[in-house]
């Protein structure tokens, strides 16, 4: 464990979704005291995408920004909203200099798959059918996400592929939630990781999925076919039971001829760039806004 994130293990509390509404309570309490960056430098809109239902998003904008991600937040496809992205997709925003677009998705349990994907879907297409109006080129537009939302940012770009929908340029994909089998060699061993552990995990597959089956943009790591997806950065974090899923999706992807630009971050665990202070967590959130700029400047 880094030396610098070891000393606030402590204060993250026991990984448990048993009880999706004090999971929640605890989540917002949690990212309530995650500092958020200065955003006087950029305008943030909340609004609503059209769909069934409607779709709450909040977009942030800095000055000159050209191009955009859909952002999906994390939360084990259980907690999380606007409320609580705001410390990062603010962050990620200041740092990439691109539009970025938070989705308030549906959560599970109450709204199983394919709800978020389709909640995500929607937004995607939103944003590529009013570039013109938000000031951004169709042709650089991203999804991506933390987590849980980086599984579902994932599936979104599997879609839109094999839907021929909205063009994506690029998927920043963060600790993705990407295998609900769990028979990874991290998925089986961390039982005991901070905050993300193979129960808490097998948790959140249970209520995202509710017992069926999953389908590749449920779980991207079953689909068979990567090809004529969009270029992707992809980070993993040492002691995650997502971290070998994340790794094996990254070569899979290269496999099938994907630019994919891949790291691993020694020392660190799932969710540990809250810890701000940490040097390690500085390098992780500053190269997630460098790897968007660098995609979105075309």
């Amino acid at each position: 464990m880094d030396s610098e994130l070891e000393p606030f293990l402590p204060l993250f509390p026991q990984a448990d979704l048993g009880d999706p509404l004090d999971a929640r309570a605890n989540f917002a309490e949690l990212a309530a005291a995650i500092p958020a960056p200065d955003t006087g430098d950029m305008v943030i809109e909340d609004r609503t995408v059209p769909a069934d239902p409607e779709v709450a998003i909040r977009i942030y904008r800095p000055s000159l920004a050209q191009g955009a991600i859909v952002w999906l937040h994390g939360g084990g496809f259980v907690m999380g909203d606007l409320a609580t992205e705001h410390p990062w997709a603010a962050r990620l925003a200041e740092s990439s200099g691109a539009v970025v677009i938070s989705v308030d998705y549906r959560l599970a349990p109450e709204n199983r798959f394919p709800a978020a994907l389709d909640d995500a879907y929607a937004v995607l297409a939103w944003t590529a059918g009013n570039a013109s109006g938000l000031g951004i080129d169709p042709e650089r537009i991203a999804v991506g996400g933390h987590s849980a939302g980086a599984g579902i940012a994932a599936g979104v770009a599997l879609r839109a592929r094999d839907r021929q929908g909205p063009r994506i340029c690029f998927q920043l994909l963060n600790q993705a939630g990407l295998d609900d089998r769990q028979e990874t060699w991290s998925a089986r061993n961390f039982t005991g990781t901070p905050w993300l552990t193979r129960g808490k995990l097998a948790s959140a597959w249970a209520h995202y999925l509710g017992g069926v089956p999953a389908t590749p943009y449920a779980a991207p790591a079953r689909a068979a076919d990567l090809t004529g997806l969009p270029p992707a950065y992809i980070a993993s974090a040492e002691f995650c039971p997502n971290r070998d899923e994340d790794i094996v999706y990254a070569l899979r992807l290269m496999e099938a001829g994907v630019s994919v630009e891949l790291h691993q971050w020694a020392g660190t665990f799932h969710g540990s760039q809250a810890i701000l202070s940490a040097e390690i967590s500085q390098r992780q959130n500053a190269e997630l806004g460098a790897a968007l700029r660098r995609a979105l400047a075309g």
